[in-house]
């Protein structure tokens, strides 16, 4: 199971060593495919109303996408171990993210719900969890694999006695194209440590979650 978290982690690492991928593009040339793209949708980019698109999507993209940029060691870096004792579930529910499937480029929001169980190490912030689920939402993805992602970096970075997710979203790739759906909810969760060996551990995670709203 280490193996199998340390390799998650390590594959939502940003890439820093770009020698052998090709280099970003330009603003310029980012822009200029937006235009490509509105011309094949049908519209003409150089209308008023859509001249200065190009620059406000490449500018959306900076922000929708920064999460490539950050790094979830800096977010998990900083801990408290002044807890006065305190060894008990530690959770944080209804984080609010918004992603986009990586498989159309189109949103998908939701919530996400954290838990874990400190180890001596200490305990995080709590608004440090709040932006881990940032850092990998702000990503193009799937559920599952933000799932996977949130839970492998606590888990190797803050060594918790177990962890446990669960990200409630909607997928505008499945309510607003293919069968329409509107409302349909996607539920992934995933659980480590004392979560994933004790079932009892899981179902108390899950009756928090249900008798907290």
């Amino acid at each position: 199971m280490d193996a199998v978290v340390k390799s998650l982690v390590e594959r939502s690492q940003p890439q820093r060593d770009n020698s052998a991928r090709e280099p970003l593009p330009t603003r310029e040339e980012a822009e200029a495919a937006v235009r490509v793209l509105l011309r094949w949708a049908g519209d003409d980019p150089t209308r008023e109303g859509l001249v200065d698109t190009p620059a406000r999507v490449v500018k959306a993209y900076e922000e929708l996408f920064s999460g490539y940029r950050e790094d979830p060691t800096s977010v998990l870096a900083r801990v408290f171990e002044e807890v006065h004792g305190y060894d008990d579930i530690i959770l944080v529910r209804d984080i609010p993210f918004s992603s986009h499937c990586e498989h159309h480029v189109v949103p998908f929001v939701g919530v996400a719900h954290i838990a874990y169980y400190p180890s001596e190490e200490g305990v995080v912030g709590l608004s440090k969890l709040a932006r881990l689920v940032d850092v990998f939402a702000r990503r193009l993805q799937t559920q599952e694999a933000l799932t996977a992602q949130i839970i492998g970096a606590i888990d190797v970075h803050l060594r918790p006695r177990g962890c446990a997710i669960m990200i409630e979203a909607e997928h505008m790739c499945m309510s607003m194209r293919g069968v329409r759906k509107q409302g349909a909810q996607t539920i992934t969760t995933q659980f480590t440590g004392v979560f994933r060996d004790d079932p009892a551990e899981q179902a108390r995670f899950l009756t928090m979650l249900r008798h907290g709203k």
